[in-house]
């Protein structure tokens, strides 16, 4: 179970930076391909760089998933937080598709993650 965990960190860390990194560079992009332009690019960034930086703890915690267990809720958060709402705003015609999209994949990881924390109980004697 440890090893499927893993794997599932890993992949949610590296398909988190492989979509998130090119965020940096699309701002502009992003405006012309779906209006109105970033009128909060603090809010924007702020919010790449927090879900880049938990892509990183997804890369950490997959180099021993028994030691960051206790995290694991906490990574729920952060898929259900963007998931549910990508959901929400697709229902009110506020949201492309392509957002919906990665909002479903979101929920997904943040799916798996539950299950793994509900399922798996590692030893207590981590070190």
């Amino acid at each position: 179970m440890e090893t499927a965990i893993k794997w599932l960190l890993r992949i949610a860390g590296i398909y988190g930076v492989i979509v998130l990194a090119p965020f940096y560079f699309l701002e502009r992009r992003f405006g012309v391909e779906q209006p109105p332009e970033v009128t909060h690019p603090e809010f924007f960034y702020g919010f790449t760089g927090v879900a880049l930086a938990w892509q990183l703890a997804f890369l950490i915690m997959s180099g021993h998933p028994a030691r960051f267990h206790p995290l694991l809720p906490a990574c729920v958060v952060e898929k259900f937080s963007f998931g549910i709402a990508a959901v929400v705003l697709f229902s009110q015609g506020r949201l492309a598709k392509q957002m919906l999209a990665g909002g479903l994949v979101d929920l997904v990881f943040g799916a798996l993650f539950l299950t793994a924390f509900l399922v798996w109980k590692p030893a207590q004697s981590v070190p």
